[in-house]
């Protein structure tokens, strides 16, 4: 009924019949349907406003996805960064090492890590060819790490001083005038300082280094232990004394051999 009213309005307007009675009912039409005009833009218009936002919400999503790649990647970048500022400093520790004097040495970076109850060595990647052989002493920032116990062609095996069956020649004291050797227990286990007569003067965190005797296995010199606890059993006849490595043996990414052969 309102479409025909409203149809009939227009042809009467458009005939230019009676006009204030076609004003009239304009007005009375547009009072009828301003309302039912209000109530279909209010279903249309969120409809269009939830498909733009549709669009605009995948075009949102996109430049999000490639932000989030983008950050991603930055880290990655940064995170490199940081490996290589790493290794360059492992690398630059082991450059002039006090302890080397003029000693000659291969700089080697360690391929594998071998740990038991009771043994620990390092396979690192040099060798005979690079002019690492067997028995030459290994040393990283701090002090000894082990000695070459195998070489190959490219590559070498290390036993490291925490090794069950490793045993090193120290010297300590005033004047380093006290001797005894610092023998490996297994990688989970106290280093020990044997062969110390009972109640040798020795101090906490006192440093322990690579003897001077003749025929030593190793050259003089090198920081191999600090002291770390020590007392006189009741009848016994040494020292039990208990020392932890100098060298940082859980930061080997990069070793020093030095090229050095006990005097015959």
């Amino acid at each position: 009924m309102l479409v025909v009213l409203s149809l009939s309005i227009i042809s009467l307007d458009l005939n230019g019949r009676t006009h204030g009675i076609t004003s009239g009912l304009k007005s009375v039409a547009n009072s009828v349907f301003s309302p039912l005009r209000g109530a279909v833009d209010d279903v249309i218009d969120p409809i269009g406003d939830f498909f733009a936002g549709a669009v605009h919400y995948g075009a949102l999503q996109s430049e999000n996805q490639k932000l989030a790649a983008t950050v991603g990647q930055l880290r990655q970048e940064q995170a490199e960064r940081g490996f290589e500022q790493s290794q360059l400093r492992n690398v630059m520790a082991l450059q002039n090492l006090p302890f080397l004097d003029a000693l000659s040495t291969v700089t080697a970076q360690t391929q594998e890590i071998y740990t038991s109850n009771f043994t620990m060595t390092i396979t690192i990647d040099k060798g005979r060819a690079d002019g690492v052989d067997v028995g030459m002493p290994v040393v990283g920032a701090g002090g000894l790490v082990g000695q070459v116990i195998q070489s190959f062609h490219h590559t070498a095996v290390v036993q490291l001083i925490t090794d069950g069956q490793s045993e090193v020649g120290v010297s300590f004291g005033q004047g380093l005038s006290l001797t005894g050797t610092v023998d490996g227990q297994g990688p989970d286990s106290s280093m020990t300082a044997d062969l110390i007569a009972p109640h040798a003067a020795l101090t906490k965190g006192e440093k322990m280094y690579t003897s001077s005797l003749d025929a030593a296995a190793f050259p003089p010199g090198i920081p191999v232990a600090r002291v770390k606890s020590f007392h006189t059993g009741a009848g016994a006849s040494q020292e039990a004394v208990s020392v932890t490595p100098i060298a940082n043996l859980t930061q080997l990414a990069y070793v020093d051999v030095v090229v050095w052969e006990p005097p015959a």
